[in-house]
Parts: structure tokens; sequence; C-alpha cells
């Protein structure tokens, strides 16, 4: 059931909450951030002493302290209010804010953590990302919708395709869910290919870590993201109907998108149908671009449609739903020049006539052309027979096809046909231990057909069992998790075949050790098995400008994690900090072994991987409408002989102030990122930039048969307009960040 919406208007969590820190500040503290974020170890110390020594300074009386939190109720007691039958639409209940009122950070249920735990009962970081804070954070891609939040940033690859990065892990070691499936799409293949998922449709989006990761995949070292949306109904809503609708309009790339969604139903039946639509035009850098103001080949359109249709009763739910999804974007940097370069050993050797690189422009810029289809099957049953608390059914299928499109011909065509099942059994309660064991079955077969075939068809088969476990004891709470992989993959072409299987487990503890405190530390072993491209790719892949070649001998990754973390959630001052450190076995990455003008040989390697980190931030209530953030991390990654990882984030730090005035709500933030100087062989460093960025919003509720809740909101990214460039991207200098960007947006729910 949603949560009412508060007279202090526009969003969801109270307004000293600031789950995504971002800042603005004077010019002393732009320098001294600036400062900060090149020494990520001074970093880390300055935001820890800030934190505990605010939190020192105020005491939180125990009458008004939250009790540690208490085990929720067994499902069987609960059945009829874990997933109701009907859902209300929200009403306005005006909720005072006090001076005296201790503020405490609002605790979501986490869908993806197996047992609906909330955010602050799990012993790894969780980011969530719910509410009006999605709706103006969302933008056309995955990818740059979640880039800014801690640990996390993004590949970029124009406009049109962006992929999550989490704690400097990317590709097939982050996971990317449609609730709780996997998404199977050609996104892990390159980053020019497009996350087949629409933010604009999303309810939720989750990034977990650690134990509760490992359901999905040993593979999930980086993490994963669960996207959650509505496609498949699980109540009748009350009034017999639901709904919303949103357009909006960007400044920079001229675009245009919209939104709705609608939900009816009666009895046991609930239809949802849902669409969204945006069309951007090329979008210009920031001042001073050598190469001109707007960036050839950076336009995205794309257009997204769902149809549900659910059975529903108090004991749960089986529905269906139908997904189309179709995008056309360009491909920035594409050099046509070296169609007709190729490998010799480790040599890369192109014709004599081969002309020089031009700049592209929308007329010879290569296109993708996206087409996704997906089925969707999900259900739960509680309570089916003594002993288990509830059944879970998850199931995607998936046709994704995409032509690379250049000079108006098909030049290649990728496509993958693909389904992810499981199933999970919830157990009550045993000798205190509550959880669920799973099966998880996959399958998918892939090809690329003309120019850049860099590989050749191939057919993946996975089976995966899964188990999670809790105990709960005083002020801890103790998880484990164990997953067992098996996978083969067949080159269908050649006829090799390679078979690969992994043990996985996890081990994590939470200690609210005093009341609005909490301690957490989890240990991961953590075992990926290679992917077909990197065991068998071998052909020029332009719009990455890399000839890429596999290694058929590539063994299974093992990554041995730990992570800390504390956490402060009630008071005028509350903090998130955390420390990782992720010894990878058999670290697997493309080594660029040789360079001839801009074009690199990608070998796909092994060799022993460390990546260290943190990611912070303290929240300092100021008044009772204004709130201050503070907040950064980093991470470092080098290979076992001493050299870097390719493509790594920078270290960032940033300041927000957050403002709330009845039905207004405003931020206004600075971020910056440090300079990327720990480059791979090859590499160039990137240098470091400084943003501004506002916001503002306006909400309220109209009385009537529809009962709308409606925000009109504003906000300016990059408003100081500088150029910046992501160290992540293959195509950094072809394709910098957008400049200043202006969005006007109206939301209305009924």
């Amino acid at each position: 059931m949603r949560r009412p919406w508060p007279a202090w208007a526009g969003r969801r969590v109270p307004p000293w909450r600031s789950s995504y820190p971002k800042f603005a500040f004077m010019k002393s503290s732009q320098k001294s951030s600036a400062v900060l974020a090149r020494r990520p170890v001074a970093l880390a110390v300055g935001l820890l002493l800030t934190s505990l020594g605010l939190a020192h300074a105020q005491s939180v009386p125990s009458a008004a302290a939250p009790a540690s939190a208490p085990a929720p109720a067994t499902p069987a007691a609960s059945a009829s209010t874990a997933t109701p039958a009907t859902v209300s639409t929200p009403v306005p209940v005006p909720v005072p804010v006090s001076v005296s009122e201790t503020p405490t950070l609002a605790t979501v249920t986490v869908s993806a953590s197996g047992l609906q735990l909330g955010s602050s009962e799990l012993a790894t970081p969780v980011t969530v990302l719910e509410g009006d804070e999605l709706v103006q954070r969302r933008a056309a891609t995955l990818g740059d919708t979640l880039d800014g939040m801690p640990g996390i940033s993004a590949s970029h690859f124009g406009a049109g395709a962006s992929r999550p990065i989490i704690r400097g892990m990317d590709g097939p070691r982050v996971k990317i869910l449609s609730d709780g499936a996997e998404l199977q799409d050609a996104s892990t293949v390159s980053p020019d290919h497009a996350v087949a998922s629409s933010p604009l449709l999303a309810r939720q989006i989750e990034v977990l870590r650690g134990p509760s990761a490992l359901l999905y995949g040993g593979g999930a070292v980086g993490g994963v993201v669960n996207v959650l949306d509505d496609k498949v109904p699980t109540a009748i809503p009350e009034k017999g109907y639901t709904g919303s609708a949103e357009l909006r309009a960007s400044s920079n790339a001229r675009e245009k998108a919209g939104v709705f969604a609608l939900t009816g139903g009666t009895g046991h039946l609930a239809l949802h149908v849902e669409g969204a639509a945006n069309d951007a035009q090329d979008y210009r850098a920031g001042s001073g671009w050598p190469q001109g103001s707007r960036v050839p080949g950076s336009y995205q359109r794309g257009d997204t449609g769902s149809v549900g249709l659910s059975w529903i009763d108090t004991d749960g739910y089986l529905g269906a739903a139908y997904t189309r999804q179709t995008a056309k974007y360009g491909l920035p940097g594409d050099d046509a020049a070296h169609a007709g370069c190729g490998a010799e050993g480790n040599r890369l050797v192109c014709p004599a006539d081969a002309a020089p690189a031009e700049a592209s422009t929308d007329a010879t810029a290569p296109m993708v052309d996206l087409l996704s289809e997906r089925w969707d099957l999900r259900g739960e049953l509680r309570n089916p027979f003594a002993g288990i608390a509830a059944v879970r059914l998850r199931s995607g299928l998936t046709h994704y096809r995409h032509n690379e499109i250049e000079d108006g011909a098909v030049g290649t065509t990728f496509s993958n046909q693909a389904y992810d099942s499981r199933i999970e059994l919830e157990h009550l309660p045993i000798a205190g231990w509550r959880g669920l064991v799973g099966l998880q079955l996959g399958q998918r077969k892939f090809r690329a057909d003309g120019e850049e075939s860099f590989i050749q068809p191939t057919a993946t088969h996975k089976v995966g069992l899964f188990a999670l476990e809790e105990y709960r004891w005083q002020d801890w709470r103790f998880e484990a998790a164990l997953r067992h992989d098996r996978q083969s993959v067949e080159a269908q072409s050649s006829g090799i075949e390679r078979d690969h299987h992994g043990t996985s487990a996890s081990l994590g503890a939470v200690w609210k050790f005093t009341p609005g405190y909490a301690l957490g530390a989890s240990f991961t072993r953590a075992v990926r098995l290679p992917t077909a491209e990197e065991l068998y790719a071998q052909g020029l892949h332009l719009a990455t400008r890399t000839y890429e070649r596999g290694n058929a001998d590539l063994r299974a990754e093992t990554a041995q994690n730990i992570d800390l973390s504390l956490r402060k959630t009630a008071g005028d001052t509350t903090f998130e900090l955390s420390v990782f450190r992720n010894h990878i076995a058999n670290y697997i990455y493309g080594r660029t072994v040789d360079e001839l003008g801009g074009l690199q040989l990608l070998q796909y390697s092994q060799q022993d991987a460390t990546f260290t980190g943190f990611e912070g931030q303290v929240h300092q209530r100021l008044t009772r409408h204004l709130g201050l953030t503070l907040r950064g991390d980093a991470v470092r990654a080098h290979l076992d002989d001493g050299s870097r990882v390719p493509r790594m984030p920078a270290a960032r730090a940033g300041l927000r102030l957050d403002g709330s005035w009845g039905p207004w709500q405003g931020y206004t933030e600075w971020l910056q990122l440090a300079r990327q100087d720990r480059t791979a062989a090859f590499e160039t460093p990137t240098p470091g930039y400084g943003m501004l960025n506002v916001g503002l919003s306006y909400g309220g509720t109209s009385s009537g048969a529809f009962g709308q809740r409606w925000q009109i909101y504003l906000k300016a990214n990059n408003l100081n307009n500088r150029l910046a460039y992501a160290s992540t991207s293959f195509i950094k200098t072809a394709a910098p960040l957008m400049g200043r960007d202006i969005t006007l947006g109206l939301r209305v729910e009924f």
C-alpha cells in the first residue's frame, strides 16, 4: 500500500533525509572538496571524523529513540497483509514536523533481499531509489539514472546506451533484473548496447551487494540492480482503478518525454497498461569542447509499452505481461576508417590505403535500431502447505534484436533469444532460522551477423541452486547465503564447448549496539563463470574502436570480498559509512596489447586483481526546513603485476543543501570529481571537473472524484556548463558528458 503524502508536499521521505547526497557550496568549499576528492583516504577519514563528532555532540533521548527492529511476524500470521488483495489510493494526511521531534530515516522494504527486509536490516549497503526522488532523477537510460548514487557510476556511450558500474565493476559482474528475473539483452556484450529497460516506467530501483545478491548468481560480484515495475498487478485497486501520467521537456537535447500507467480491476482480475516515449536530438557538450558544440550521433528516441493481466486472491496472485520496447540511437565516435583492419599475433594491421578518421555527423554516424519483446510470468502463493510460508515464481522470455545501420544499410545484426526462470520456497522458522531455497534455470542463444560479427553464434545453458537464511538474537541479525552454479557455453560454428561450475557463499551480520546505530559486516566468496564473449570473441568492433579476441581457456573467477559499514539512522545527524576490499583470483579483463591510430587490440586475459574503496555520506539537519549532506566515494583497483585495471571511475566528493517549505521542495548541490590518472596501458588520464545542480518542486492534491496528487518539478544539471569526460567510457573524448540542461516536468497520480 502506498504511503500517505504528507502536507510538506512532494516527497515520500522527510525533508531531513537525503539518501542521495548532492551538493552546492561557496568557492572556499569548492576548493576544499576538490582537494579531498584528489585524496580519497583523507576524504574517508574526514567523513568518519565529521560524522562521529556531530553524533557525539548530540544525544538521542531513550524514549524517542527507535528500539531495535523486532523480528518480523511470521508470514503465516501476516498473510493477509503481505500482499493485500486490494490497494487504496493515497490520501494526503497533514503531518506536522515538530522542532523537538527526533528525525529517523525511513526504512524501505527491499524486494530483492529475498526475505522482504528493510534497507536498514541488511549487512551490506543497499541503495533504494523510489517516489519523488526517482521521478526527478530518472533519465533515458538506467546508467544515467543511477549515476552519482553512492558507489555507482555509468559506462556512458552517448545518450542511448549507459550501464551502471558498481564499485568499479561493470558488464556481467553487475546483474540487472526486472522484478527478480534477469534482463536478457546485449548490454553485457559491449557498452554501446543499450539496457532493455525503461527507467521512466520504474516504480523502485534497488542496488544490492553481499549475501542477498547471491540469490541471483555468483557472477554478481559487483552487485545486483533490481528494477521494480507494476506491469504485473499484485492487488485490486480499492476504487477500481489507479494510475499516473507524466510529461517533461529538457533544453539541451530538446528532449520530450511522456509516461502513463493505468491499473483497473474487479473481483479477482486486474489489468495493467503502461507506456513511455522519449525523443531527444544530439546533445551539447560543456563549454570549450574542441570538436564543436553538439555531439554528432548522440540522439536517441524510443518507446516502451506493456500490458499485464493477473488473477489475485487473498493467498497470492498469478499474472503475465507482454512488453515491447523499440529504440533508435546514434553511436558517437564510430570510426569507419579502421573497417579493414585486422590482427597478426599481438599487432594490429590496417590496409595501406586506410583513410584518416573524419568527424562524423548525423548523416554519417552509425545508428542502432533496437527491438525487444519480453514475456513475464510472476506469481506468489502464501502458506501453500505446512512449513512453507510462500512460493514465488519469476520467469522471463526475451526475443531481442538490434541492427547497426551505416549509410542507410544494415551492417551488423545482433540477436539474443533467452529465458530466465526461478522458483523460491520461503520456509517458516526452523530452530530460529528463517529463509528460502530456490532453483534458477536459464538459456541464452546469441549471434551476430554482418560486418562486425566479432563473435560466432553461441548457446549458453545455466542452472543454479541457492539458499538464504537469517537468524535474530537480541540486537544481532545474522544472514548466510549459499549458491552453486553450472554452465555450458557452446560456440556453434566451431563446435567448441566449455563447461564451468562454481560454489559461492556469504556470511553477514548486523549489530544494533545502541538505539539508532548499526554496525554491519559481511564476507562473500563468489564464483563468476566466463561469458561467451570472453571465451569466443574474434573480430573488429568499430563502435568501441577495438579488435577483440577471446580466450577459450579462461577459468572461473573467484572473488573474496570483505565489507564493513557503520550507520546512524536517528537524530539530527545521520550517516552511513562503508569500506570494502575485494580480491578476485583469475580476474578476466580486456587487456590492450596494441594500439594503432586510435584502434586498440583487446585480448581477454586473466590475472589476480584487488579492488579497495569506500562510500560515505553524512547528513546534518540544520533547521526544521534545511538539511546539509556531505558525501564521497572512491575505488582503487590494481592487477597482480602492479598495473591498473582499465577505465576506472574517479574519486568523488560533494555537498548538498536541501530545503522544504510547505508544498515547496528544493536543493542545491556541488559535485566534484577528481582527475583520474591511475590508468592502464594505452589509456589516457581524464581531467577532473565540478558541476553545479539545482532543483525545485511544488506539489499538492486536488479534491474530486479522481483525488489527484500532482507535482511540478524543475531541475538544472551542470548549470555551470562544465566540459566533462567520463573516465569509464571507451569514447570519452568523442562523447563528453552533457552540458547545461534544464528540465521541466509535471506528474499526476490518481
